[in-house]
């Protein structure tokens, strides 16, 4: 996801949330920004997935005596 739309998201949201964090329901709020943040990984995880990207493994070596 592209970092201006994200920004976006969170000024377009960021009254109804400071709304329900003024009427004592900022759990909710936390909540519902959460959910969009595990949102964002996993969408990133998955192109990284599909994209073959992985961190390459090194192979440690024991010292024998």
């Amino acid at each position: 996801m592209r970092l201006s739309t994200i920004i976006y998201t969170l000024i377009i949201f960021a009254w109804p949330l400071y709304f329900l964090y003024e009427h004592s329901l900022g759990a909710i709020s936390f909540l519902l920004l959460a959910l969009f943040f595990l949102f964002i990984a996993i969408k990133e995880l998955k192109k990284i997935k599909s994209d073959g990207e992985q961190p390459k493994k090194e192979k440690i070596k024991q010292n024998s005596r």
